[in-house]
C-alpha cells in the first residue's frame, strides 16, 4: 500500500491541505498565551486568624490547632504549614495536583465552620480564606507614596480604590500590603492623671464605644409621610473624641483632652515601608495559582489609568517590579533561539544536498510542522512558555530527517533513470513504512517523560506532547507534501555544478576515506573495541555517580526576594532603623534599579523583627550575572551591623506553601517542642558548617523577651478583681486595643486606645496601671501581681500539626542541591537523632530528590525493553559525551540535562537503527555475510547519519551558547544534547558494527544449540 501515491497524483489538493494547516497554525499563534513555565499548579490557600493582643504560644494553641485538627480531614491534603505569631495565625494549605482549587476552597471552608465552636469568642473577624501561594513571588509591586499627603491619606486610597479594584481582576489572588497606614483614631491615654481622678482603663473604654455607634433609629410614619430618623451618634475626627466627656468628678466633665490626647495615626503604628529611600505603602500583587502571569499583569495594567484618575494626582503609584518583562523578555529570546536553529538547519542540508530544491523541499517542512504545531499547542490549552519553544527548537533538528529520507530514496530512483514522478510513487511507496517506524521510535523516547508523575513530570508533559506533535506532523507532510514537491520539482542533473560543488564532494569524500579507514582497523581489532564499549558504559556509571545532581538551573529573573532579620528583642523603632540602613547600601549598588521594603508584623512579616525587601535589578546588559550581584550585595551588606538580608533570586519554578529566608528547606518535626529546639539547634550549627551551604538561617525564634505576669490570686480576690479584669485592662494599656468602629461610605475605621507610650518602655510601666476594685477604690497593678522577664517563642511553627524548624540555605556558585543534601543526610546519621524527631526536605529540595529518583530508572526501564541494540550501543555513549561537557563547564546534572539526555537517546538510536536496517536488508538480498554487510552499510549511510547528527547538534548550539534572558534555563539542554552527540556519533559509528557481528555470531551459536538440542531428543520414527 503507497500512503503517498494519492497526494502525489493530486497536488492541489495537497497543496490546499497544508495550506490549511499553515492557517490554522498561524491563527492560533497570536491566541496562545504566553508564559514562563507550563501552567503546572499545586492548589495552594493561605487561611489567616487574628486575635489581637494574643501571645504566639496562645495563638497556636487555641487558634492554629483546632483549625488543623479539622483541616487534616480534608482529602488530598498534601502538606499543611502554620505560623502563629503576636496576634496572628497564617495557615497555608497544599493539595494535590489532580484537585481543583475551587473544591478545595469549598472543603476548607466546611472545616472552618466545624471548627468555629472551638475557637476563641474574642475574634474581631472569622478565619479568611485566599487562594495564593505565599511563597510565590509578586507578579507585580507597587510603591504609592506622596510629596505632600499623610501616608494615611495614601494607604486610604490603596486600600478603598487600588486593592479592592485589583482583587477583583482575574487572575489575581492576593493583593499583600506592606508598610500599612489605615487611618484611624488613637487615644493616648496618661494612667497617673486617670488614677488621680479615679477613672480606669475600662472605664475609658466602655466610655469610647458608648460614645461612637451607628445603629438602627427606625422611622416615623404618619397618614401621608415617612420620616427616615438620623442623629449625630458617630464621632469621625481626632479633634470629637479629645473633647469627648468619659465621666464628672466633682460636679465638672472630664474629658479625653484632660487625661490623654486623641490623635490621628495609623491604626498599626509599629508598621512601615518604603519605595527606594522614601516612605510607602507596598502593594504586592500575586497570583491565583493557574493564572497566567502575562495576562493577569497586563489586565492589571489596562486598568491603571482608570485608577489613577480616581485617586488624587499628589498620590504617585510607582512600579517597583514587574515580572512579566523579564518572562516577556525570556520567550523573546528563545523564539530568536527557534528561528536561528531553523536557519542552521537549513544551512546544513544545504550544505550537504547542494541542490537548491532539495534544499527547499526539506526546509518546508520545518516551518510547516512548527506552525502546525501551535494549532495543536491551543487546542490542548498549552501556552509559549520557555518549554515549549525549547521543545521545537529541538524539534528542528527532527523534523527535517523523514523529508531528507524521502527525497534521498526519490533521488536514488532518478539517478537510476525513472522519471521524477515515477520516482516519487516508487520511493515514497518503498520508504513509508520506514519513516512511520522511525518517527514512532523517536516519539517512544518521550515515553520516560510520559511516565514521570509528581509537579516535574506534568512540567515536562507539554514538552514531550510538543516535540511529538511536530515529529507527527514532520511525519504527514513527509508522505504527502514532500514526495509531491519532489514530483514537480526535482529534475535529473544535467548542468555542469559550480566550483563549491565538487569542492564540498571531496570533503565529503576525504570524511568517508578516514572513516572507512578508521571502520577496517576497527573490525580487525573486534574485541578491543568490545571492551571499549564496556569501559564505556563504566565510565558513563561512574560519572553519572560522581557528577553534582541539580533540580532546575537557577534562574536570573531580574528580581532578589530578601528577609531582613535583626535580634529577637529588637524594638520597631530600631528595625525601623536598620531596614533603613540596608535600604540606603541596596541603592548605592549600580545593578539595583528600585526598592520596596517593608518591617513589622503584617505584609508577609510575621515579627517585629522581619522585613521583606523587593530588589528590581538593571536589564541583563546593564549588569552582572546574577551571582555577581548576589555575591556583591552580600559583601557589602554585612557591614551594616544589628541586621542581616537573607537574598535569593526569584524563581518561575516555586514548590511548596512555606515562606523561608533562603531557597532550599530542610525540616525538623517533633511532638515534644523541648526537644524539637534542643536538636534544630545541633542541626543549625552543623550545617552551617557544609562546604557549599551559605546564608543557612532558621524561623526557630524561641529567645524573644517576655514579661511574665503571676496574679496573686488571693490578693485580688481580696479586692473582689477577677484575671479578667486584669487582662483586659492589660490589653486596654498595651495592645493597641480597638474600641470603636468609625463607618464611612467606604470602609470602616477604628478607634485605638492605649496609654500614652511614653509609659510603654519598661517592665516599670505596669506600676503606673490601676485597676479598680469591687468597693470603688482603685488598686496599683503592681498590687495585683508579680512580674519576671523570660524568654518566649517569637512564633510557633507548625507543620501537620506538630511543632517544626524549617533550617533554609542558599548554594554558593558551583555547588549543586545533591551535593547539600548529601550532607546534610551524613549530618542525620552522625548526630544519631532520636526517632521521634522527624525530617524531611521540603520544597524544591524535595522536588529535586523525587525527581532523581525517578529519571534514570524510566530511562534504563525503557530502553532495556524496547532496542537491546541501540541501549549497549548508544546510550553509554549519549550519556559519556554529555556528562563529560556538562562537567567541562561546571555544571549539575539538572532535569533539563536529564531531558537533553533522553532526546540524545532518540537521535543516536535512530541512526543505529539505520544501520542496522540496512545492514539487514543487504545481507538477505545479496546473500553477504554479517561482516560484509554491515561494512556497506557504514559507508552507504554514513552521509545521511552525517547529515541527520549535524542537523540535530547545529539545534542545541544556539541553546548552549545563548546568554540572553532566561538562558540558564536552557543551557543544560544544549550542553547535553551537544556533548552527547559529537562523542555518541563518533563512538556509535565504530561499535554498532563490531556489536553487530557478535550478536550476529551469538544468533548462529545460539540457532545451532537448539538443532542440536532438538536432533539429540527426536524419536526415532517406527519401521514400516
Amino acid at each position: 500500500m503507497n500512503i503517498s501515491a494519492p497526494f502525489i497524483r493530486r497536488p492541489i489538493a495537497t497543496a490546499l491541505l497544508m495550506v490549511g494547516l499553515l492557517v490554522g497554525g498561524l491563527v492560533a499563534y497570536p491566541l496562545l498565551p504566553v508564559a514562563a513555565l507550563p501552567n503546572v499548579n499545586y492548589p495552594t490557600l493561605q487561611i489567616t486568624a487574628q486575635l489581637p493582643g494574643a501571645d504566639p504560644q496562645t495563638m497556636a494553641s487555641s487558634v492554629a490547632t483546632p483549625l488543623e485538627l479539622q483541616f487534616g480531614e480534608i482529602p488530598g491534603l498534601a502538606q499543611m504549614t502554620s505560623a502563629s505569631a503576636l496576634g496572628y495565625t497564617q495557615i497555608t494549605l497544599q493539595f494535590d495536583l489532580n484537585r481543583q482549587i475551587d473544591g478545595t476552597v469549598s472543603d476548607t471552608l466546611s472545616a472552618i465552620n466545624a471548627a468555629t465552636p472551638y475557637l476563641p469568642t474574642g475574634m474581631p473577624y472569622p478565619p479568611t480564606i485566599r487562594k495564593v501561594n505565599p511563597a510565590d513571588t509578586p507578579i507585580l509591586v507597587l510603591g504609592l507614596t506622596s510629596d505632600t499627603l499623610p501616608l494615611t491619606t495614601v494607604d486610604a486610597y490603596a486600600e478603598n480604590i487600588l486593592l479592592q479594584k485589583i482583587s477583583q481582576i482575574s487572575g489575581v489572588g492576593l493583593v499583600g500590603i506592606g508598610g500599612q497606614q489605615k487611618p484611624a483614631v488613637r487615644v493616648q491615654l496618661d494612667p497617673q492623671a486617670l488614677a488621680a481622678r479615679g477613672i480606669n482603663l475600662e472605664d475609658v473604654r466602655t466610655a469610647l464605644g458608648q460614645a461612637n455607634v451607628d445603629l438602627a433609629k427606625g422611622t416615623l410614619n404618619s397618614p401621608r409621610q415617612t420620616y427616615t430618623l438620623n442623629t449625630n451618634d458617630q464621632l469621625l475626627k481626632a479633634d470629637d473624641y479629645a473633647n469627648l466627656v468619659i465621666a464628672y468628678r466633682n460636679g465638672a466633665p472630664v474629658r479625653i483632652r484632660d487625661v490623654g490626647q486623641a490623635i490621628s495615626a495609623p491604626e498599626n503604628d509599629l508598621i512601615a515601608g518604603w519605595f527606594n529611600q522614601k516612605r510607602a505603602v507596598i502593594l504586592a500583587i500575586q497570583r491565583q495559582p493557574g493564572a497566567n502571569v502575562i495576562e493577569t499583569v497586563n489586565r492589571i495594567k489596562a486598568m491603571m489609568p482608570v485608577l489613577q484618575a480616581s485617586i488624587p494626582p499628589a498620590v504617585k503609584v510607582n512600579i517597583i517590579s514587574d515580572r512579566t518583562e523579564t518572562i516577556r523578555a525570556s520567550v523573546s529570546d528563545v523564539q530568536f533561539t527557534l528561528m536561528l536553529t531553523v536557519a542552521l538547519v537549513v544551512m546544513v542540508i544545504f550544505i550537504f544536498l547542494r541542490n537548491f530544491w532539495a534544499t527547499v523541499i526539506p526546509a518546508v517542512t520545518v516551518p510547516l510542522s512548527l506552525i502546525g504545531t501551535f494549532a495543536v499547542l491551543y487546542e490542548l490549552g498549552y501556552s509559549l512558555d520557555n518549554l515549549s519553544l525549547m521543545a521545537l527548537s529541538i524539534a528542528v533538528g527532527f523534523v527535517v530527517d523523514d523529508a531528507v529520507v524521502v527525497i534521498e530514496n526519490i533521488v536514488r530512483h532518478m539517478e537510476e533513470g525513472l522519471a521524477p514522478f515515477e520516482a516519487a510513487l516508487k520511493g515514497a511507496g518503498e520508504i513509508g513504512f520506514t519513516i512511520v517506524s522511525i518517527t514512532l521510535s523517536l516519539i517512544a523516547v518521550f515515553i520516560p517523560l510520559f511516565l514521570m508523575g509528581g509537579y516535574v513530570g506534568l512540567l515536562f508533559r507539554e514538552f514531550a506532547i510538543t516535540v511529538s506533535v511536530a515529529l507527527v506532523l514532520s511525519l504527514l507532510i513527509s508522505l504527502t507534501l514532500t514526495p509531491m514537491m519532489c514530483a514537480r520539482l526535482l529534475k535529473p542533473e544535467t548542468r555542469q555544478h559550480g566550483r563549491l560543488y565538487p569542492l564540498f564532494e571531496r570533503g565529503f569524500d576525504g570524511l568517508r576515506n578516514i572513516y572507512e579507514a578508521g571502520l577496517k582497523i576497527v573490525l580487525r581489532h573486534r574485541f578491543i573495541t568490545l571492551l571499549t564499549m564496556f569501559g564505556t558504559i563504566a565510565l558513563t556509571g561512574y560519572l553519572y555517580m560522581v557528577i553534582p545532581k541539580g533540580f532546575f538551573p537557577e534562574q536570573d529573573t531580574g528580581l532578589i526576594i530578601g528577609l531582613s532579620e535583626a535580634a529577637q528583642d529588637i524594638s520597631f523603632q530600631a528595625m525601623a532603623e536598620r531596614q533603613q540602613a540596608l535600604l540606603d547600601a541596596l541603592m548605592r549598588d549600580p545593578a539595583v534599579a528600585s526598592v520596596g521594603a517593608a518591617v513589622g508584623a503584617g505584609g508577609g512579616n510575621t515579627t517585629v523583627n522581619d522585613g521583606r525587601v523587593y530588589i528590581a535589578l538593571k536589564p541583563k546588559s546593564e549588569r552582572g550575572s546574577m551571582a555577581e550581584v548576589l555575591e556583591r550585595l552580600r559583601t557589602n551588606l554585612a557591614k551594616i551591623q544589628g541586621i542581616t538580608l537573607y537574598m535569593q533570586a526569584a524563581q518561575d519554578i516555586t514548590i511548596g506553601g512555606r515562606v523561608s529566608k533562603t531557597m532550599y528547606q530542610y525540616t525538623l518535626n517533633d511532638a515534644d517542642p523541648g526537644e524539637l529546639n534542643h536538636w534544630a539547634a545541633l542541626f543549625l550549627d552543623r550545617i552551617k558548617t557544609v562546604p557549599g551551604i551559605t546564608d543557612v538561617a532558621t524561623d526557630q525564634l524561641n529567645a524573644g523577651p517576655m514579661l511574665d505576669i503571676t496574679i496573686k490570686r488571693e490578693v485580688a480576690s481580696s479586692y473582689g478583681i477577677l484575671p479578667y479584669t486584669i487582662d483586659n485592662t492589660l490589653d486596654d494599656a498595651f495592645g493597641q486595643r480597638i474600641v470603636s468602629t468609625m463607618y464611612t461610605t467606604l470602609n470602616q475605621y477604628h478607634v485605638v486606645m492605649e496609654v500614652n507610650p511614653k509609659f510603654q518602655y519598661s517592665p516599670e510601666a505596669l506600676n503606673g496601671i490601676y485597676v479598680k476594685s469591687s468597693s470603688g477604690q482603685e488598686v496599683p497593678l503592681s498590687t495585683l501581681v508579680d512580674t519576671v522577664v523570660k524568654v518566649a517563642p517569637l512564633v510557633v511553627n507548625h507543620q501537620g500539626q506538630f511543632p517544626s524548624v524549617t533550617i533554609s540555605f542558599n548554594l554558593l556558585p558551583g555547588t549543586a542541591i545533591g551535593q547539600a543534601t548529601s550532607a546534610i543526610q551524613k549530618i542525620e546519621k552522625q548526630l544519631g537523632k532520636p526517632l521521634s524527631l522527624q525530617t524531611s526536605f521540603q520544597g524544591n529540595a524535595q522536588a529535586f530528590g523525587q525527581s532523581l529518583s525517578t529519571t534514570p530508572i524510566l530511562i534504563v526501564a525503557y530502553e532495556s525493553l524496547i532496542h537491546p541494540i541501540t541501549i549497549i550501543s548508544t546510550l553509554p555513549s549519549a550519556g559519556l559525551g554529555a556528562l563529560l561537557l556538562l562537567m567541562a563547564v561546571h555544571y549539575d546534572l539538572s532535569v533539563i540535562a536529564i531531558v537533553g539526555i533522553i532526546l540524545l537517546i532518540g537521535i543516536v538510536k535512530k541512526n543505529g537503527i539505520m544501520l542496522v536496517d540496512f545492514a539487514q536488508h543487504v545481507e538477505h538480498e545479496q546473500g553477504l555475510t554479517a561482516e560484509e554487510s554491515i561494512y556497506q552499510a557504514c559507508i552507504m549511510r554514513f552521509r545521511p547519519i552525517l547529515m541527520t547528527t549535524m542537523a540535530a547538534l547545529l539545534g542545541g548550539v544556539p541553546m548552549m551558547l545563548g546568554t540572553g534572558v532566561g538562558s540558564e534555563l536552557r543551557q543544560p539542554l544544549g550542553y547535553a544534547i551537544v556533548g552527547g552527540l559529537a562523542l555518541s556519533q563518533l563512538l556509535t559509528l565504530y561499535t554498532t558494527p563490531v556489536i553487530y557481528i557478535y550478536l550476529d555470531r551469538l544468533q548462529s551459536w545460539l540457532f545451532r544449540e537448539t538443532q542440536h538440542a532438538a536432533s539429540a531428543h527426536a524419536k526415532p520414527m517406527p519401521a514400516e
